[in-house]
C-alpha cells in the first residue's frame, strides 16, 4: 500500500535522521508499521523550539512544502504566491497514493482538503485534531476545513476521525481518540484523599492555558483553611511570571531540580515548577496528585486531562472541545462521574470543600476516570488504524 501523510505539522532532519513532534511521532510510527510505501508532504523548517524525536522507521520519502502564513503582509503574499505550486505537489502525490491520510486543521490541510475534492475514488481518512464542536469559536479556515470534509457532495470515499461524539453529524464523520499508555501500563490506582490535596498541572505555560488560575485556586483553598499544593510540569514564557505571582500570593514557591523532582511530593510548601521532564518523572507525579488540572482555552483531545485521569487523578478543566463528554458532565451540571467543569476559582473552591467532606465520592470520581481512560490504550488504537488503512 502507498500511504501518503499531509501535515502542517514539520519533519525535520537531524544527524541523518529525521524527526518531528514527539507526540505526533508515536501516533504515526503506528500508522507507518502497517503501511508499505509511505510519503509525507508537509513543512521541513520549523523556526521554534520543538520537542523532537525520531520516528522508528525511517524508510519513508518527505516532500518538502513552504508552510501557508498569513500573519503579515509579506507572509501571505509569499504564501499566495506559491498555493498554484503547491497545488500541483498535492494533487500528482494524492493521485499516486492508494491511502490518502490528512492530519487537520491547518492551512496546508486546507488546501489539501480541496484538491482532495478531485479524486474522489481516492481511500481517504482525515484526523482532526482540534475542537470539533460545531458552536466553537474558531478561524474561518478551520470552520471552512469541517465544512469541505464533512459534505458528502464534495468529500466522498473519507473517513473524518473527530474527538468526542457530536450532534447532527454527517455520515463520514466518525467519534475517535488518541492513546498514551499500554494495557500492560493498567492497574488500580488508588487515592487517599488526604491534606495537602495534591494538584498537579502539566503542559506549556502559555496564556492559552491559564496555568495561574491553578495558582489562584490553591491559594484560596488554603486561605479557607485545605491545605493544598500545586505541581507545574512543563515550561513556557509565563514562567518567570508564574514564579513572580507566587510571591504575591504570599505562598513560599519552590524550585526543584530534575533529581528532586523523582523525590515524593514534600509536605512543607505550596507551589513547585519542574520544567520538562521525562514521562517516567510524570508519571509518578500523576501517581501522587489527587486533581488534575487545565484551563485550556482551546483543545482537540486534551492528551494531559485522559493521561491523569490513567492514574486516577480527579481532572479540573474548562468544557472546551470533548472535554464534557470525557468527564461524564451533561447538561450545566459542574460536576460529572468522572471529572469536574472549571469555570470560576470562587465555585471550584465551592466544590472542593463540599468534596473533601465526601471522601467516598471523590473516590467514586477517581475510580470512574480511570477505569474510562483504561479504555484508550495504544493496542486499541492500532487496532483501530489498521482497520482504517484496511477498509
Amino acid at each position: 500500500m502507498k500511504l501518503l501523510v499531509i501535515s502542517d505539522a514539520p519533519i525535520l532532519s537531524h544527524i541523518s535522521k529525521k524527526e518531528a513532534y514527539a507526540p505526533y511521532v508515536k501516533e504515526m510510527d503506528l500508522w507507518l508499521r502497517h503501511a508499505g510505501k509511505v510519503s509525507f508532504v508537509c513543512p521541513t523548517r520549523y523556526k521554534r523550539t520543538l520537542l523532537t524525536q525520531p520516528f522508528q522507521n525511517q524508510d519513508f520519502k518527505v516532500l518538502p512544502l513552504r508552510r501557508l502564513e498569513f500573519h503579515n503582509v509579506i507572509a501571505a503574499l509569499i504564501s499566495l504566491i506559491t498555493i498554484p505550486y503547491q497545488t500541483i505537489v498535492l494533487w500528482n502525490a494524492m493521485r499516486k497514493a492508494d491511502h490518502i491520510h490528512l492530519r487537520c486543521p491547518g492551512n496546508l490541510a486546507l488546501l489539501a482538503s480541496m484538491v482532495q475534492v478531485t479524486l474522489p475514488r481516492k481511500r481517504k481518512t482525515v484526523k482532526y485534531a482540534g475542537n470539533f464542536s460545531p458552536t466553537a469559536s474558531q478561524p474561518f479556515s478551520y470552520r471552512w476545513q469541517k465544512k469541505i470534509l464533512s459534505n458528502t457532495s464534495l468529500s466522498k470515499n473519507i473517513d473524518v476521525l473527530a474527538y468526542g461524539e457530536w450532534p447532527d453529524q454527517t455520515i463520514n464523520v466518525k467519534p475517535f481518540f488518541t492513546a498514551t499508555y499500554s494495557e500492560k501500563d493498567r492497574k488500580d490506582f488508588q487515592k487517599e484523599f488526604n491534606e495537602p490535596l495534591q494538584f498537579i498541572f502539566v503542559g506549556t505555560l502559555s496564556v492559552n492555558k491559564n496555568p495561574q488560575s491553578l495558582m489562584e485556586l490553591v491559594t484560596e483553598l488554603n486561605y479557607k483553611g485545605i491545605r493544598a499544593q500545586a505541581h507545574f510540569y512543563g515550561d513556557g514564557r509565563m514562567m518567570e511570571e508564574l514564579k513572580v505571582q507566587s510571591s504575591e500570593f504570599q505562598v513560599e514557591v519552590s524550585n526543584v531540580s530534575s533529581s528532586e523532582s523523582r523525590e515524593q511530593f514534600q509536605k512543607d510548601k505550596t507551589f513547585y515548577f519542574y520544567g520538562n521532564q521525562p514521562s517516567d518523572v510524570v508519571k509518578r507525579a500523576y501517581q501522587n496528585a489527587h486533581f488534575s488540572f487545565l484551563a485550556s482555552q482551546s483543545e482537540g483531545w486534551p492528551k494531559a486531562v485522559a493521561e491523569s485521569m490513567w492514574y486516577g487523578c480527579i481532572p479540573i478543566s474548562t468544557p472546551v472541545s470533548c472535554v464534557p463528554w470525557m468527564l461524564g458532565v451533561s447538561g450545566q451540571n459542574q460536576i460529572g462521574s468522572r471529572g469536574i467543569i472549571f469555570k470560576y476559582v470562587d465555585q471550584i473552591t465551592r466544590l472542593i470543600k463540599e468534596l473533601v467532606d465526601e471522601k467516598e465520592k471523590m473516590a467514586t470520581i477517581s475510580h470512574n476516570a480511570q477505569r474510562w481512560s483504561h479504555e484508550y490504550t495504544l493496542e486499541k488504537f492500532e487496532t483501530e488504524i489498521i482497520k482504517l488503512l484496511q477498509s
